[in-house]
């Protein structure tokens, strides 16, 4: 068996790889290996932790199994409800929480659910922290009993803390601007619009009514024609969206044109760069970024670091360098300044307050770059963990690279939270990255299918 944590915890179909039986377990396992890598708080008399969870139906007994595994295991859990994974983050860190867990499956349909933890100041666990739970799994331990049992507390206020939060960071206020903000049915449906509005900003909603069934389902940053159409149909300067736990942004300008993460990215950059916060004028992104946004950041006098995918690498590696931001072309951005991990509903304000401060339109931003045509293609059905070392999928990365004689690059990767390989393809045209992008998905279906 492969390792049970992904890139970005463990996920998979709610109730099938994921559990009531694997979250209590995990939960459980985490407790007894977060705690135990810290001293308690002496603001707590017990260890403490904070979950959270977005609306999907099977967050409600996931999340029910992981405040019971918490409590078993002696910890005093406040259950924050349906709250945005930033969020809970947040809320870890402020009350000085041992861990916290968050119940999600991101940008994932609704059948799908996962389970994640944070340390002790709202921080990703490392890989070595994660093989620790899964190791600890199911052991058996001594009990606590009696008065040593945790206790189990709602903590409805945790949104108003959030929300007090993320408007402190806002360098500018947003009047004058209407926004649409598209929630993705999931869990920034309350927090994400109300923020904007207690900016100053004229917000028009759409994917806000989450009914446990419909999250991410033709709304959010993996479906943007609903945001794009409502954009231009209420005349507005932009729209942002969010994913399913709301740790991801992407917008659209007030053309119905679609600004990604990379642009994101640029247009904050160059914002703290001229206010003078950009910590050594670097920006940390991943191997999935454009060339387009790498060649304006160099022309803008910013260096960009680039790290392996995923938002968590990305932070080790702003930890590392204590840079001031990065982030991924997927939406995820990270403002170090003002949290330690992707923050969505953080992100779209940061991008609105730029577009407030300058007097300038999103589009008219956006433009910092120019976007070198990339395909991206999902291979399903394969043995993922075979494409960095079988020798024909190799020759055939070999051989468009050299076909490509430096005008474009080649990425194969397996997904960390899904089951597939993903094969990304920049060339100078659109239809030569297609063209390469589609030849190598069939050589990865063709060498690898395990059908």
């Amino acid at each position: 068996m492969g390792r049970m944590f992904g890139t970005d915890g463990v996920r998979g179909v709610a109730n099938q790889d994921v559990t009531a039986e694997l979250a209590l377990g995990l939960s459980v396992a985490a407790a007894r290996v977060l705690v135990e890598a810290g001293e308690v708080s002496a603001d707590h008399e017990r260890p403490v932790a904070v979950v959270g969870r977005d609306p999907r139906a099977s967050g409600e007994f996931l999340g029910a199994a992981t405040v019971a595994g918490l409590a078993s295991a002696g910890v005093d859990v406040y259950d924050a409800g349906v709250l945005p994974t930033p969020a809970i983050a947040y809320l870890t860190a402020t009350m000085n929480a041992d861990l916290g867990a968050m119940l999600s499956a991101s940008h994932n349909a609704m059948p799908d659910n996962g389970i994640k933890f944070f340390s002790r100041g709202g921080h990703k666990l490392p890989d070595a922290l994660e093989d620790a739970i899964e190791a600890h799994l199911h052991e058996e331990y001594e009990r606590p009993t009696g008065a040593s049992v945790g206790r189990v507390h709602s903590y409805a206020e945790g949104g108003e803390k959030y929300i007090g939060h993320l408007l402190g960071a806002l360098p500018h206020r947003l009047e004058g601007l209407k926004i649409v903000v598209d929630c993705a049915h999931g869990a920034a449906s309350v927090v994400g619009p109300e923020v904007f509005r207690r900016a100053g900003a004229d917000v028009v909603v759409i994917g806000a009514t989450p009914d446990g069934l419909n999250i991410n389902d033709g709304y959010g940053s993996t479906h943007l024609e609903k945001l794009q159409e409502a954009v231009v149909a209420n005349r507005a300067d932009f729209g942002v969206a969010f994913d399913g736990d709301a740790d991801r942004c992407l917008a659209v300008d007030g053309t119905g044109e679609v600004v990604d993460g990379d642009q994101i990215m640029a247009i904050l950059a160059l914002d703290l760069k001229e206010r003078g916060v950009l910590a050594e004028d670097t920006l940390v992104a991943t191997v999935m970024s454009n060339l387009g946004m790498i060649k304006a950041m160099e022309r803008e006098g910013i260096t960009v670091k680039q790290t392996g995918v995923g938002d968590r690498y990305v932070l080790g590696e702003m930890r590392r360098g204590s840079y001031s931001l990065g982030g991924e072309q997927s939406g995820h951005v990270i403002a170090l300044d003002h949290g330690t991990t992707g923050d969505g509903v953080l992100t779209g304000l940061l991008l609105a307050a730029r577009v407030a401060s300058s007097g300038r339109s999103l589009a008219q931003l956006g433009a910092v770059m120019q976007r070198m045509p990339q395909k991206l293609i999902n291979v399903k059905g394969v043995d993922k963990s075979a494409v960095d070392s079988h020798e024909g999928v190799q020759a055939a990365v070999r051989a468009a690279e050299s076909d490509l004689a430096g005008a474009g690059r080649v990425l194969l990767r397996k997904s960390g939270t899904e089951p597939v390989v993903r094969v990304m393809v920049e060339a100078d045209t659109a239809e030569r990255a297609h063209s390469v992008a589609s030849h190598l998905a069939d050589v990865v279906k063709r060498e690898l299918s395990i059908d």
